[in-house]
């Protein structure tokens, strides 16, 4: 038996869970606050403690779900209770999201599904802490062949080579790309070192007969599409 933790508040918390997932399952999230659905998770990696204390104690220190499930190792690890369990099965829980997203994406046109596209591109890269930069692979229907992170760099940085992403295109037979890249800073405004290296994709890439679609920079605070504002 667990030290300080007797059969009468074993079965109170064995209660607690059974209770909590019986509104889950009559209705849904919607139904429950964040700390309860993260404590649905935590079941699973906490099996013998409570563990509301610690779902309070990450909503107060990451803001909300989505914040929390897309937290940095390190800063997970800063909580007393949250080990390789807890961030594995957070980990799960993000994995299972954009596979789902991206999923939705597969086996239509992209450009008919624009809103689907920013969605995932806002899931798979906002929460990052450092700048990444992404590009998804079209083909001539303009569904995706290849969604691939080519570079990552710094908080305000990520080096990016031309020649690497025609050479990508061309092996993978890519009639089109969408270039993505976030700003951990929050604001999506393009820099001028965005403009001018999105111009020189455009360029080369229009060279060898594939077409630039649109570069999308994704922040907290929102998105900026290149295409959207002018800039290509």
């Amino acid at each position: 038996m667990d030290e300080g933790f007797n059969e009468a508040g074993r079965s109170d918390h064995r209660g607690h869970r059974e209770r909590l997932r019986e509104r889950f399952r009559k209705g849904g999230a919607d139904a429950l606050p964040d700390y309860e659905l993260l404590e649905l998770i935590l079941f699973r990696a906490i099996p013998r403690r409570d563990t509301k204390p610690i779902a309070k104690r990450l909503i107060e220190k990451f803001g909300s779900f989505a914040e929390v499930i897309n937290a940095p190792d390190a800063r997970l690890r800063e909580l007393d209770g949250v080990g390789e369990a807890v961030i594995t099965e957070f980990k799960l829980v993000r994995a299972a999201a954009l596979r789902m997203m991206k999923g939705d994406l597969v086996e239509r046109p992209l450009l008919a599904s624009w809103g689907a596209v920013l969605d995932y591109c806002r899931a798979a890269m906002v929460y990052e802490a450092k700048e990444q930069f992404r590009i998804i692979f079209l083909d001539k229907r303009n569904q995706i062949i290849a969604d691939e992170v080519q570079q990552e760099g710094t908080v305000d940085h990520t080096p990016v080579y031309v020649r690497e992403i025609c050479k990508r295109a061309l092996e993978l037979s890519a009639t089109a790309i969408i270039l993505v890249h976030n700003h951990p800073s929050g604001d999506p405004t393009p820099s001028r070192a965005d403009i001018e290296m999105t111009k020189r994709i455009v360029a080369a890439a229009k060279n060898l007969g594939i077409v630039v679609h649109d570069h999308i920079v994704v922040g907290r605070d929102g998105h900026t599409s290149f295409k959207g504002t002018g800039l290509i």
